[in-house]
């Protein structure tokens, strides 16, 4: 068995998955780099990857680089618009693609969402003989995935290293 140190590590993290449920439960930001520390830890950090939709928002380019500054790999589509006003964006499909790219050159796949969705893709990166782990706010993170993670990591038990609160607010 390789050591802790040793064990090579992909980040996977599902930005609108982690902001809208901080902002839901807490009111709050999220700082992804302390959420991708927590994720790596003591272990080798291969690639960390956010994925990101743009919506021509004036502040989302500075929260973008932020998270390029915190050592994120971007990942960009923009926000679909459909007939009659309905929105769509999400990136399942592209997650769980980098996700099988990736998963042989890793030891640990850690994918920072609360999605089901996910549970069956954890089930195959188990097969393929990678560890699966799942960073999300407990009370957001579904049971399904928690059932298949490896380790779930409840980011409601580090709400002071993981959020951001906002100063305005009372």
């Amino acid at each position: 068995m390789i050591s802790l140190s040793q064990q090579r590590v992909g980040v996977f993290i599902d930005v609108q998955n982690m902001y809208y449920s901080a902002k839901a439960l807490y009111g709050a930001k999220v700082d992804f780099g302390k959420i991708l520390e927590l994720a790596v830890g003591d272990r080798t950090l291969i690639r960390a990857i956010a994925y990101v939709i743009k919506a021509d928002n004036k502040l989302e380019q500075t929260f973008f680089e932020s998270l390029q500054k915190r050592g994120l790999e971007l990942r960009s589509k923009d926000l679909q618009i459909f007939h009659g006003g309905n929105k769509k964006g999400d990136w399942d499909v592209g997650i769980a693609m980098d996700i099988m790219r990736l998963v042989a050159k890793l030891d640990v796949v850690v994918l920072v969402s609360g999605d089901g969705d996910f549970a069956d893709l954890f089930r195959h990166v188990k097969a393929l003989g990678c560890r699966a782990e799942a960073v999300a706010f407990g009370q957001s993170g579904s049971s399904l995935l928690r059932a298949e993670a490896d380790r779930f990591v409840d980011l409601s038990e580090h709400q002071n290293t993981v959020l951001i609160k906002d100063r305005r607010r009372k």
